[in-house]
């Protein structure tokens, strides 16, 4: 495959830390590479670089003659007044009119664009970062850079975007923290971090190759460590007896001694890693019912998003909200931590609760202060359950550095900027958290430790996110609005996903017929195509742990103890329908495909 873009022995710098130093770096046709790393190691900064956006300190960038690289930032924003069908024709200026509408129209559709000549500013974070996208690719680009696309999308568009790329042949660099993303999308996976050699570890493969060919890696390295450890204890006791650099021999070996112990202290810098320490405070209230809802109604402005809706928040409770952008999820979270009012229905909390929410439109005060000031306003120490810690030693769990402190906010990274806010959430002993969209701008390593401490939490949480290995990992159940009035209560998140499926709601926009391509005969041999081939491989054992939780869900409903609880009978209940309608909607699908295998078989 050829070189598309690349970049090489670049070197960048910001105050006195250099961010990365001769990185070399190229994307091939064909890959779509995931662009990982700590945060601030410099994977934003490398990917403007590649874009032609930011100049290097030291190195070369190049791009194929004749290419073009196209950029979706994190942020996607609009100047008012400015059309979606003008932000798509800003791309299509050199071509005919015609062929510049027709495929301007063509990537819309496909995107769910129904209407081009609304404004851009007033669309969702969402449905802009959809329009950030199919601006970029309507211009036909050879490589496409996307920094945390899947930043604001809600699972319908991030899965939307996944086929897209999967569909795409073209070159794509792709930055993100979501796993699942990055396990379905990738070819290749990249590491920017000081724990290599390079500055870069590349493998080939999606993420979990990557995860097992990396700690390949790291346990080769620790045994290098280990080696050179030996030799450098043998070679400085050689050097403590006083060896005189007399002769050639002795001095060569005093040589490789000091370059032993050299090459020791860098192996061992690299191999020292070190994760954020969050651990959320919790209040010492014994009451275990926090918060009951019931017929609770939404309607803010306009079309109701839910009604009737009925549940409990006990200690213990991870609730995970799930649904698409505007279905009601940052409106249920606003009204359960009392800051607006239902439209109808009731909402009792304990007494004295305590509740910590975090925004996902979270915004520090004053960018303009120092890291220290964002960390402790009021002095040198902050107070965490009850003892004071100096401001230094709490920025070091959050893996920030004594030069930082000085530092301003501006200047920090937007994952850097996330770990500031969870500090001083930390800070905050909590009955109940709310957290909306926690996961934004954090590096993986970050969210590992999240998520185990989201584990830990013993007060009630409700947690809305996109990242659907978050979901799965730390929820206990899931509430999925519909945005439309109603709503189910799911085991986890895969059960609405195949809910959803089982009565047809489609999980992306479909993709439209191209005018130019003609209707395929009736005659035309029937097959499987490469997908269907993989799904109806794996519709058997689909089937069988679809059966598996049919039975699971009719044992969970047989038991009497479930039915003193009102929430868990309903949710018992809601578990048992879906488990028997996905039971039916696999054999529909398998004798679907089954139809098409003896057609094709016949002709």
């Amino acid at each position: 495959m050829a070189v598309v873009l690349s970049c090489s022995a670049v070197s960048k710098q910001f105050g006195t830390a250099p961010l990365f130093q001769n990185l070399t770096f190229s994307l091939h046709d064909g890959q779509r590479i995931g662009l990982t790393g700590p945060n601030g190691a410099g994977k934003s900064t490398l990917m403007r670089i590649l874009a032609g956006l930011e100049p290097p300190d030291e190195g070369v960038r190049s791009i194929r003659k004749g290419a073009l690289a196209a950029f979706v930032s994190q942020d996607s924003f609009y100047p008012s007044n400015l059309s979606v069908r003008a932000v798509l024709e800003d791309g299509l200026r050199d071509l005919p009119p015609e062929e510049a509408r027709l495929r301007m129209e063509v990537e819309a559709s496909r995107a769910g664009f129904k209407e081009l000549d609304v404004e851009a500013a007033s669309l969702s974070g969402g449905w802009r970062k959809r329009l950030a996208i199919v601006a970029a690719l309507v211009r036909r680009p050879a490589a496409l850079l996307l920094d945390e696309p899947t930043n604001h999308l809600d699972i319908d568009g991030i899965l939307w975007l996944e086929g897209v790329l999967r569909e795409l042949d073209i070159a794509t660099l792709l930055i993100s923290h979501d796993r699942y993303f990055l396990e379905r999308v990738t070819t290749h996976m990249a590491e920017i971090s000081r724990l290599y050699p390079d500055g870069l570890y590349f493998a080939e493969g999606n993420y979990s190759k990557f995860l097992e060919r990396r700690e390949e890696f790291l346990i080769a390295q620790r045994k290098l460590q280990d080696s050179l450890a030996t030799k450098v204890r043998r070679e400085v006791e050689w050097l403590r007896r006083g060896p005189k650099a007399r002769t050639t021999k002795s001095k060569a070996r005093i040589d490789e001694a000091h370059r032993l112990i050299g090459e020791l202290g860098e192996v061992a810098e690299r191999n020292r890693t070190a994760a954020a320490a969050i651990a959320l405070g919790a209040s010492d209230r014994k009451t275990k019912r926090l918060i009951e809802v019931e017929g609770l109604a939404a309607a803010p402005g306009g079309p109701v998003l839910f009604e009737n809706l009925d549940f409990a928040l006990m200690a213990g409770t991870k609730l995970g909200l799930a649904g698409g952008n505007g279905s009601g999820k940052s409106t249920l979270l606003r009204i359960l931590a009392g800051i607006d009012a239902p439209h109808r229905g009731n909402v009792r909390r304990a007494e004295f609760l305590r509740v910590v929410m975090l925004d996902q439109n979270r915004r520090l005060p004053d960018e303009n202060v120092t890291l220290k000031q964002a960390l402790s306003p009021d002095g040198d120490t902050v107070l965490y359950q009850g003892q004071p810690i100096h401001v230094a030693g709490w920025a070091r769990r959050f893996l920030f550095t004594a030069e930082q402190l000085v530092q301003p906010v501006r200047q920090l990274s937007g994952g850097e900027r996330a770990r500031v806010l969870l500090a001083n959430l930390m800070l905050q002993p909590a009955d109940v958290l709310f957290l909306d969209e926690p996961t934004n701008d954090l590096d993986i390593p970050t969210l590992e430790v999240l998520e185990e401490n989201l584990l830990e939490f013993p007060g009630a949480l409700v947690l809305v996110t996109h990242d659907r290995y978050l979901l799965d990992r730390v929820a206990s159940a899931v509430l999925a609005l519909e945005g439309d009035g109603r709503w189910g209560v799911y085991a986890e998140y895969q059960q609405w996903e195949e809910e959803r499926a089982a009565r047809g709601k489609p999980a992306a926009p479909s993709k439209p017929a191209r005018a130019q391509e003609p209707a395929a005969p009736a005659s035309a041999k029937k097959k499987l195509s490469y997908m269907e081939q993989r799904e109806w491989d794996g519709m058997e054992s689909k089937i069988l742990a679809a059966e598996d939780e049919l039975s699971a869900a009719k044992t969970k409903v047989e038991d009497p103890a479930v039915f003193t609880d009102p929430a868990k009978a309903a949710a018992a209940t809601t578990r048992l329908d879906l488990a028997q309608a996905a039971v039916e909607a696999l054999y529909a699908r398998w004798a679907e495909l089954e139809a098409t295998v003896q057609s094709g078989s016949e002709k």
